[in-house]
């Protein structure tokens, strides 16, 4: 057991998070007490770390506070540990969003990878990989338009079947069959509103997840995709995907609804193309599936596909990934995302495993082999001619690695990089979704916690799909006290 005593909430999340980063497996206890004399004091095994409440009080920046006190217990940890973190004191989940300010701000790039390994230890490879992301995301963000712009996001959040590592919102659609329709004119509504409240703003990108959105039904599909087109402006979009998702869900006659109505990007997410692992996360599909649905969306003209593919599943090795890769690559797909399995504490993978510990050998384990991973899909991506575009992190993820996106040239989702970067509105219909509108330089909103400007205001819908359609009205006022102002 690690145990953490603190006198100041503030440093309680990251502390944590890169204590967790360098033992994934080890209990923590964490206790924050304003009656500490010290700031914060760790104990780890026969080690000790007091760092004294007069080295941060004359710290009157709250950000320069937290650094100096991360920076501390990393260097502490790192020392004990033999090891660095790939990200160093990086816990949150947008790691180009500092190097986007810093590039903004007038920095070289030789500046800004020496910021990042000064201030936030991140590995000069992977500063070298955030530079070249963010470099990308800024040239794709320079097209949009911050100000009268937006994106739109809508959650279908049902699935065949629920994976084990999942943590989304999401329900089997075999119990929900009858309540889609249900569903879907709730979703109809809020985007009615939506449409007419937004009026005088561009539309730039569409987002159709979940979930996997082709559970719907072919009809169901069109249904909504007509209202979309009825009810908005597509003059200025630029972007339109939908997450096909898993091949159990795809047939011929859905591909074909989604071509009719132009959409112009869509995932097929095999996540890997081992039969064994598929079995065991729970995917009622086979690797010919796989074949057999991308080979369908080619014939009907889709050419821009993307494939999901996560490193680490249960029981893969590095040849497993090998072989995956190898496979995908036959396939060429037009983007490729490649993520690093994150032990979510919602997931039935997280819960099952839940009063176990992992021992030392198992987190070094664990961690190299996703290490020799990530590195074969960076490999293969460059021989697939796969530039990396976005990249963002989960929490928990062993050996403190990354969410990547490649994409070949003109290919890149720009959703994905707008939901990292946060620099223009998202508004989001469904269960479980989640509104962030940011807030134009001039406005000043105020957080009631912190008392600092805030830059993101946002809004969440009920998760619950019976109280989502039930309080549709009530999500729909949340919104026009949001939209806009």
């Amino acid at each position: 057991m690690i145990r953490i005593r603190m006198k100041d909430e503030m440093f309680a999340y990251d502390t944590y998070h890169i204590m967790k980063a360098f033992y994934p497996g080890r209990g923590i206890e964490q206790t924050v007490d304003i009656s500490c004399e010290d700031a914060v004091k760790i104990e780890l095994d026969q080690y000790e770390l007091v760092i004294h409440s007069c080295e941060t009080q004359n710290i009157q920046d709250r950000k320069l506070k937290k650094r100096y006190v991360n920076l501390k217990v990393y260097n502490w940890i790192s020392e004990i540990a033999g090891k660095e973190l790939a990200w160093g004191i990086m816990t949150g989940v947008r790691p180009t969003k500092p190097m986007m300010q810093l590039l903004e701000n007038g920095m070289s790039d030789e500046e800004v990878m020496e910021w990042m390994q000064t201030n936030y230890r991140v590995t000069e490879e992977k500063s070298k990989l955030g530079l070249m992301v963010t470099k990308k995301e800024k040239a794709l963000l320079e097209q949009l338009d911050y100000e009268d712009g937006y994106s739109l996001y809508i959650g279908i959040p049902f699935c065949p079947t629920i994976c084990s590592y999942c943590s989304f919102t999401s329900y089997p659609i075999g119990e929900w069959k009858q309540r889609v329709d249900a569903y879907l004119d709730a979703v109809c509504k809020e985007l009615s509103f939506i449409a007419e409240r937004s009026k005088h703003k561009k539309l730039n990108t569409i987002y159709i997840g979940g979930g996997t959105p082709t559970t719907l039904e072919a009809e169901q599909m069109d249904r909504l995709l007509t209202h979309l087109e009825t009810s908005f402006s597509f003059s200025d979009l630029k972007e339109i995907t939908v997450e096909a998702g898993r091949p159990d869900s795809i047939t011929k006659e859905k591909l074909q609804v989604l071509k009719k109505h132009r959409i112009g990007r869509i995932s097929i997410n095999p996540q890997t193309m081992q039969q064994k692992t598929l079995d065991i996360i729970g995917r009622k599909h086979t690797v010919e599936d796989i074949y057999r649905v991308y080979e369908e969306a080619r014939k009907l003209g889709f050419d821009n596909i993307n494939m999901d593919l996560i490193a680490g599943l249960p029981g893969e090795t590095a040849e497993d990934m090998k072989d995956t890769l190898e496979k995908i690559k036959q396939l060429a797909p037009d983007s490729l995302t490649v993520h690093a399995l994150a032990m979510k504490r919602a997931s039935r993978m997280t819960k099952e495993r839940k009063g176990t510990n992992w021992d030392k050998n198992e987190e070094a384990e664990i961690a190299s082999t996703l290490s020799e991973m990530i590195e074969l899909a960076s490999g293969f991506a460059k021989e697939m001619e796969l530039e990396p575009y976005y990249l963002y992190r989960q929490k928990n993820i062993a050996g403190n690695f990354e969410n990547v996106g490649y994409a070949k040239v003109d290919k890149a989702g720009i959703y994905n990089i707008l939901i990292m970067e946060e620099k223009q509105s998202i508004v989001a219909v469904g269960a479980g979704a989640s509104t962030k509108i940011v807030i134009p330089d001039e406005s000043v909103v105020i957080d009631e916690k912190t008392g600092n400007p805030k830059k993101i205001v946002r809004s969440e819908n009920v998760k619950d799909i019976e109280q989502y359609i039930n309080r549709i009205d009530e999500m729909i006022e949340r919104k026009g006290e949001l939209l806009w102002h």
